[in-house]
This record gives C-alpha cells, structure tokens and sequence, in this order.
C-alpha cells in the first residue's frame, strides 16, 4: 500500500519541477507557501560559506556514513536538487537540504546550487516538519522536539499542529508524551538504545527516578518491550502500597480478606488496585497509566473496543 503524504506537499516551496534527484532528496508538495512562479524560478550559485543552518531544522542528528554516501553521490553527479534557502542577516538560511548542504562541505566545495524563496518563521518550521517526516527522517524524539515547538513557538493546539503536518493529533499526542522520559531516557531512545516501544512502557512510572531504576533493569537484562511492561507494572504495584482506614467493627480477618483479594486483583491487571469494603460496599479502582496500559486492561477483563 502506498504511502500517504503529509498535508499537501512540499512542491509549492520547491518549485515542483522535473529532474532527477536522489530519493532521500526528491521534493514534495507543501501547504505552507503559495506555488512559485516557475517562469520566475532561478537557481543560483552561492558560496556555500554564506548558507546557515536552519533554526527550526528538527532534525539533529545526521550519520556520518549517510553523509559519506550522499557525498560521493555528489562527487560523482554534483548537487542534482538545489538547496531552497530565504535570505537572513546577509546570508541565507537553509529551508530544505541541509544534507547535501554538508556532504558539500565534507567534500569541499566552495558553492552550491540554491533557490532564494521568501518564507517566514512558521512556514518553515511547519515545512522542515513535513519535509523530514515524509523521508521519515527524524527519531522519534526529535519528531516529538518538533511538534512541541510548533505548539509551543505559534501557540497553535495539538489539533491544530497535526493538521499542519498531516498527522492525527492521536498520533502527535503521543509523540509528545515521550518528553516526559527523564532527559537521559531520550537520550537512550535518540540513539536506539531504547525502542519507543520500551519508552511507552517506561512512561508507566511517574517519577525520573523510576523510569531511570526500570531503565537499568531493561537494559541490563536486554528485556523486550513486553518485558518491559511487566517489569513496569510490577513496579507500579510495589510502589502503590495504599494506606486504607480501618473499619471499627470489623475483625482482623475481614481486614486480611479485603487486602488478600486487593493483591490477587493487583495480579490479575498488572497495575494498582485499590479495594475498599466496607458492610457488602465499596469501591473497586484499577488504575491505569498510558494508554496502551488501559487497552491491556480492558483486554484482561474481556472488554472489546471496537
């Protein structure tokens, strides 16, 4: 099945034209800026000293293999796909192509192609977004850096940001909530150390210093994710250790009874369950922590969601 693209495309900012390119280098049609005047189009050639990385380029991390492979693309062909660029203090910043923008400094050049666009602050943001998630170029930190930006700098809602990128806000809130791992955890999750399966998982403990105990745990023991999320679990039952009063007129073997059957119930689900029971009533909580942890528990009780 072929892929969907994001929002509307990049072509309005890249010109849209023919050629062959690269495929990581291919552009795409974007909502952000209205369609060049193709007859109007001109690239240039610019000292590739003058040209900035972009600000709101989401994307922080590049291989250096990639960069090693693309270079020698370039040696062997020379930039086939200009750099889009707008002008900025005197210089030009990079909208689109910062890879070919350093591979061309790894091998040396002196200029490189570009097309001078004029583009303002969100526009870009909002295109470098689209541009790297349609190459599925960014981690799924850096993903998530980008969509808190967008909502953050233009002050838009979850709602908003995903359909400028062309994501279901489901999808965007639960990027989002990966920056809630301790800062070293997504780390771990940029380099690959950790899945963001394993990250999800560990989302389950509230404090930096839990997610950090169940962190070592899985790596040490090379835990998979579902691994991963009993260890969570259990360690959420351990921690819960709920203080619950006393009733009066009832005998130490109600009250062993009642907690027997709150730890068989904290069994069964994997989660903190609390029991309160009091003359044949009471109250039955089951909590839950993310929500493929709900989805689990509504599996565990029999409970279909469709």
């Amino acid at each position: 099945m072929a892929k969907p693209v994001l929002g509307r495309g990049l072509s309005a900012l890249l010109g849209g034209g023919g050629g062959s390119a690269r495929a990581e280098d291919k552009a795409f049609p974007s909502p952000a800026l209205p369609a060049a005047d193709a007859s109007q189009e001109r690239v240039q050639r610019v000292p590739v000293t003058q040209v900035r990385p972009c600000a709101f380029q989401p994307r922080k991390d590049f291989s250096p293999e990639s960069l090693r492979e693309l270079a020698d693309s370039i040696k062997e062909q020379g930039i086939v796909q200009p750099l889009i660029v707008r002008p900025q203090g005197g210089n030009f910043e990079l909208i689109a192509g910062e890879r070919r923008w350093r591979a061309a400094q790894m091998l040396g050049l002196t200029e490189v192609p570009v097309i001078v666009r004029q583009a303002d602050d969100r526009a870009v943001l909002e295109l470098a977004l689209i541009e790297n998630l349609q190459r599925e170029n960014l981690n799924a930190i850096e993903e998530a850096q980008g969509y808190a930006q967008l909502i953050g700098q233009f002050q838009l809602t979850q709602e908003q940001a995903a359909l400028k990128v062309g994501r279901s806000r489901v999808v965007v809130a639960n990027a989002l909530r990966l920056l809630k791992l301790a800062p070293e955890l997504q780390v771990y999750v940029r380099d690959g150390r950790l899945s963001v399966g394993h990250a999800k998982a560990i989302l389950g403990l509230p404090s930096h210093e839990e997610q950090k105990l169940a962190t070592d745990r899985i790596l040490k023991k090379s835990l998979n994710v579902r691994q991963a999320e009993e260890l969570v679990s259990f360690l959420q039952s351990k921690s819960a250790n709920p203080s619950h009063a006393k009733n009066p007129g009832a005998g130490p073997g109600q009250d062993a009874h009642v907690s027997s059957l709150q730890h068989r119930l904290q069994e069964r689900f994997g989660t903190k369950v609390g029991l309160r029971y009091q003359k044949g009533k009471g109250v039955i909580e089951i909590k839950f922590f993310t929500d493929d942890d709900l989805e689990r528990i509504l599996v565990l009780a029999g409970i279909s969601l469709e």
